[in-house]
């Protein structure tokens, strides 16, 4: 459990963080529609995607652990990510940015502190514009997503189907 006083730090993602990452993803994958995969990851599957965001370019991984070490590593309380919008060339002033906290980790202000770091080494980066695609409902990922001043755009009706139903996902913009 987190106490109130936690101190959080954000940092680049690395290659150990990729155990952690994946649990925290794969809550996610098995407890939500907020990711529309349905089967959990292993973290060798999911290499390949850390190696995709690196220290420096367009597409990063920040992610905000505990300030307090236990043992020899600091507990990951979430992380943020700006990938590829698109494949195609004429996306890549594009990005798509998502956030994943630890199950425990929500309401404390963290979302808004990887938000930051992510936002600050994307300021001098060639991109243009951001989005993010929130499966509704999820009023709190809206509400941190209009904190940093990105607008609804408009809805894909029932897009994804998960654990027997259809799911909805809004779709906002911010200029960079």
């Amino acid at each position: 459990m987190l106490s109130e006083h936690t101190e959080v730090q954000v940092r680049p993602g690395v290659e150990s963080d990729l155990d952690a990452l994946t649990d925290i993803y794969n809550h996610y994958v098995r407890e939500t529609p907020i990711t529309f995969d349905t089967v959990p990851f292993t973290p060798e599957e999911r290499r390949s995607w850390l190696l995709s965001h690196p220290e420096d370019g367009p597409y990063r991984l920040k992610v905000a652990v505990d300030g307090t070490f236990q043992g020899n590593s600091q507990r990951i309380l979430g992380y943020a990510t700006s990938s590829p919008y698109r494949a195609k060339p004429a996306y890549s002033t594009s990005v798509e940015v998502t956030i994943y906290l630890a199950p425990d980790a929500g309401g404390r202000g963290i979302g808004t502190l990887l938000y930051k770091a992510l936002f600050e080494a994307l300021a001098d980066e060639d991109v243009h514009r951001a989005y993010a695609g929130i499966a509704q409902p999820n009023e709190a990922s809206t509400r941190l997503h209009e904190r940093f001043g990105f607008r609804y755009v408009g809805t894909y009706r029932e897009v994804g189907r998960k654990f027997g139903r259809y799911w909805d996902v809004a779709w906002h913009e911010k200029d960079l």
